[in-house]
């Protein structure tokens, strides 16, 4: 490890970033960690690269091509890599779960005021200056991460090609990452070169079977002890083979679950499901997140008594499920992360994986503007082609408003993103006294 800490320039080494220090930086990314994997990537490399210098920046993109590639969150991912990166299993465990937990929190006390009040009020004035701080949180990141990504004449076309095949073909994500990779590893010529891989089979091998006993363990106690009938159960194999499929983050996976939750199982309706995304958009943490809403919800309506228990029970099934497979991918591939960038054609394949990300970013970002300035959005299909088109006599020009300031402060006048957050949720709520 240490060899190969040695060998990359201008990254600090495991002795040089203690753990308590590696500690508070990520209890700060993950209380910032709002806007979804866009912003919360750009956090990241600020923090990471541009303030911490912990990684350079071919490392830290290397390293998200990589979680790019795996089911999940790819941001808390990285953050889990960036940990075990210095601080090895616990401090892979310290990145991974600060990242979730701030999140995870506030979601589960939203959920709890949600599933005995409904929708209050004041809680959705504040999230309307969340929001319109986190679109521009979201350009910023869209911005920043394509400076560094479309270096060349075909990463702008891949980019476009991805953008075009998600928004306006819905191609599933892991078929644009699967073309990219492979025009990637055609295009690309070069000699391997020789680079030790700091573990052996046996000890990635010995990673994977205690990650699968971690993952699997807690869910088929539940089974155990309830039965295999019972609601919990049910959300335990559902969230566990969702975690097998979450390419593309949550709105990658949002139709794929809304249909299952809402259509087969009937464990909530369309307007609930929507809301839980709603509170995943505007609280810290990945937006997967969602699943704990739908978790706690869908069990402390169908559990049975005592509601909230059942409700609490379904939020840590969701959690479980869907954030343990993330250290297994992370624990056992990570150590060839270093071995994968000295192979020019997988460096290659990477490189136009990060591209073609680019283009599904895009597509993330012109989805939540309209569902953000907009009240009233429409899917229309046209054959192969679909589009979103918003009525023009729905927008909130609150939200316009609150995102031009939020604008001015975070592009303009370089202000936090926290200050950002507070001034434009401060400015939701004397709106909403109005």
């Amino acid at each position: 490890m240490d060899k190969l800490v040695s060998e990359l320039p201008k990254v600090a080494s495991s002795h040089d970033v203690s753990f308590g220090e590696a500690f508070s930086t990520f209890a700060r990314i993950g209380v910032l960690s709002f806007g979804g994997p866009t912003a919360q990537i750009a956090l990241m490399h600020k923090i990471i690269v541009e303030e911490k210098k912990w990684l350079d920046e071919q490392h830290y993109l290397n390293a998200l091509s990589f979680c790019m590639l795996l089911p999940g969150p790819e941001a808390m991912q990285l953050a889990t890599y960036v940990g075990w990166r210095f601080h090895g299993l616990k401090g892979g465990l310290a990145g991974g779960l600060l990242f979730v937990l701030p999140g995870a929190a506030v979601v589960l006390a939203l959920s709890i005021i949600y599933a005995y009040f409904g929708n209050v009020p004041l809680v959705d004035a504040l999230f309307l200056g969340i929001k319109a701080a986190v679109l521009v949180i979201v350009v910023e990141a869209l911005l920043r991460i394509s400076r560094r990504a479309l270096k060349l004449p075909e990463h702008w076309l891949i980019a476009a090609a991805s953008f075009v095949s998600i928004f306006f073909l819905a191609a599933p994500f892991p078929l644009i990452v699967f073309a990219a990779a492979l025009l990637g590893y055609i295009r690309t010529h070069g000699q391997a070169q020789l680079h030790p891989i700091p573990v052996g089979a046996s000890e990635t091998a010995k990673t994977i079977a205690v990650w699968l006993v971690v993952w699997f363990a807690p869910l088929l106690a539940i089974v155990g002890i309830f039965g295999c009938d019972h609601v919990l159960s049910h959300l335990s194999a559902f969230f566990s083979k969702l975690a097998m499929v979450t390419f593309g983050g949550a709105y990658a996976v949002l139709a794929y679950m809304a249909q299952d939750v809402v259509t087969r199982y009937g464990w909530l309706d369309t307007g609930a499901m929507m809301d839980g995304l709603g509170l995943a958009e505007t609280t810290p943490g990945p937006l997967i997140l969602v699943t704990e809403f739908v978790g706690f919800l869908s069990a402390f309506r169908h559990g049975g008594e005592p509601v909230l228990l059942q409700g609490l029970l379904g939020a840590f099934v969701a959690l479980w499920a869907t954030f343990a497979p993330c250290f297994l991918w992370i624990f056992a591939g990570a150590p060839y992360i270093a071995w994968i960038t000295h192979q020019p054609r997988l460096r290659g394949a990477l490189t136009c994986i990060t591209a073609a990300v680019v283009g599904v970013i895009l597509n993330l970002a012109i989805w939540f503007a309209l569902h953000v300035f907009f009240r009233d959005v429409a899917l229309h299909h046209a054959g192969p082609l679909q589009l979103w088109t918003p009525s023009l006599s729905s927008v909130d020009w609150r939200v316009v408003g609150l995102s031009a300031l939020s604008a001015y402060l975070l592009l303009g006048r370089q202000w936090s993103i926290a200050m950002t957050l507070a001034l434009t949720s401060a400015g939701a709520l004397a709106l909403h006294a109005i």
